[in-house]
């Protein structure tokens, strides 16, 4: 492929990837735009080109000729394979910058909305160490790191770790990973080196055979517990002493569940959760509101920058004790429990079947008699029934996934026309196209980005929407 030599990276892409522009070589006027892997504004360097599309390129760093000044020493041994953490090598106040600009673009280039200054982008205090949940998947075959252009090894050995970036049948074997703090480490390294002495097939993603598929490790931030979650390609008798060795090796270990999933995807909502060990959830204790977190819930990974999220989002309501909240998305009612005490009533709904359980349960754990939750899809749940059921909303508040609302939801929310609009957000492209269609009966007001994902290109944004 191509090299280009002393190009300079200019911005960042929503997938954190360097943007340079190039001329692109054509009659018609235009540039080129090159996605460059590893590279950050600021930095000069000679890029190969591994893809070319219709509309852009794909590339990767060559030669450094010029660092940026934003440029930082990678602190973790997997940078550069792992894709979960890409912008390590980029000093925290520079991410921040680049996460604002990536609320900033997409309201003006997406939805097309005219909006007030958005606020400052709130840091999180810890940059490692920070998550409650991580998933690792088994591998027969881990992916070996290389050089930059991913040449594999002809020798690989059994892993345990993350999937490499765009590839579904390839694991990195993770020895550190600064993620989620500790025994989270030392547990994963302990279920491998057991799972090797005792000879246990690890998973092959090509081939469906293999006993150890995926571990999942959840803490509680409040109460140190932690939750193991195994899953399994088939219930054979060696689980049972993987999972106990681990639980009595590790006293923190308070719950230790798993799955048996013998399909050909991961998904893990409509298996069955078999207990080994302890109870079914852990509980995370947030100003005072407990909240039980079972191995499928959806919560906030970041348990201190959640209570930070859920402040803005009370703030933004304004509820001032008088106010009917819908909670659209409620997870396992979080926010809901949340803000309870400053509503009036606050009705909760969900996909999921078991979040819906697991917010009635924390509801009742709480003591919040003013809340209702329902299991079923937005779009299909609001009904005329459901709204003099439950009454019109003065406020809601909406968390969809990064796929944002369905188009149907944001007509419902049209139609009910509350007060108030709170959209809570993962994916600030998502939530600028669905708000280009509510801004037709709401006005924008405040912008409030959260850095959830410090190292990562990813942030979270609360926008306040007030009706016309």
């Amino acid at each position: 492929m191509d090299i280009l030599e002393k190009i300079l990276i200019t911005d960042t892409g929503t997938e954190g990837h360097g943007i340079a522009r190039v001329p692109s070589g054509k009659e018609s006027a235009g540039e080129l735009v090159i996605f460059v892997e590893g590279g950050i504004p600021g930095d000069v360097a000679d890029i190969r080109i591994l893809r070319k599309k219709k509309n852009y390129a794909e590339a990767g760093i060559v030669k450094i000729h010029t660092s940026s000044e934003k440029r930082n020493i990678p602190f973790c041994s997997h940078f550069g394979t792992c894709g979960g953490c890409r912008w390590q090598h980029m000093n925290y106040e520079a991410q921040l910058f680049y996460k604002h600009k990536q609320v900033s673009d997409a309201m003006e280039r997406i939805a097309e909305a005219g909006f007030a200054e958005i606020l400052p982008v709130i840091p999180s205090e810890a940059t490692t160490c920070y998550r409650n949940k991580l998933e690792f998947s088994f591998s027969d075959k881990g992916w070996i790191e290389a050089d930059l252009f991913n040449k594999e090894s002809s020798e690989p050995a059994p892993a345990l770790g993350f999937h490499v970036p765009k590839k579904f049948d390839r694991i990195l074997d993770v020895a550190h990973c600064f993620l989620q703090p500790e025994p989270s480490n030392k547990i994963r390294l302990a279920v491998k080196e057991y799972a090797i002495l005792n000879r246990l097939s690890f998973f092959n993603a090509r081939q469906q055979t293999g006993l150890l598929r995926n571990l999942i490790i959840r803490n509680s931030v409040s109460g140190g517990e932690v939750m193991l979650g195994f899953v399994f390609s088939s219930e054979e008798k060696q689980i049972f002493p993987l999972m106990n060795h681990v639980s009595e090796l590790f006293s923190s270990v308070a719950s230790v569940l798993y799955f048996i999933n013998p399909k050909k995807n991961d998904t893990l909502y409509d298996l069955p959760v078999h207990i080994f060990k302890g109870k079914d959830y852990i509980t995370e204790d947030m100003n005072g509101i407990k909240f039980r977190i079972g191995i499928k819930s959806f919560f906030q990974t970041n348990t201190a920058q959640a209570k930070k999220l859920f402040e803005v989002v009370k703030d933004f309501a304004g509820l001032g004790g008088t106010e009917n909240v819908y909670d659209l998305y409620t997870g396992i009612g979080s926010i809901a429990g949340f803000i309870a005490g400053h509503a009036k009533k606050i009705t909760g709904i969900d996909s999921v079947p078991e979040a819906i359980e697991n917010a009635k349960e924390n509801a009742l754990l709480n003591n919040i008699g003013n809340a209702s939750f329902y299991a079923g899809d937005v779009k299909d749940i609001i009904t005329a029934d459901f709204i003099k059921e439950n009454g019109r909303p003065d406020v809601i508040i909406t968390d969809p996934p990064r796929a944002g609302m369905h188009e149907r939801v944001t007509e419902k929310i049209m139609e009910l026309m509350p007060a108030r609009l709170i959209y809570v957000s993962c994916n600030p492209s998502t939530q600028a196209r669905d708000v280009k269609i509510l801004k037709d009966k709401f006005s924008i007001r405040k912008m409030q980005p959260v850095d959830m994902f410090p190292h990562t290109q990813h942030v979270e944004n609360v926008l306040l929407m007030e009706a016309k």
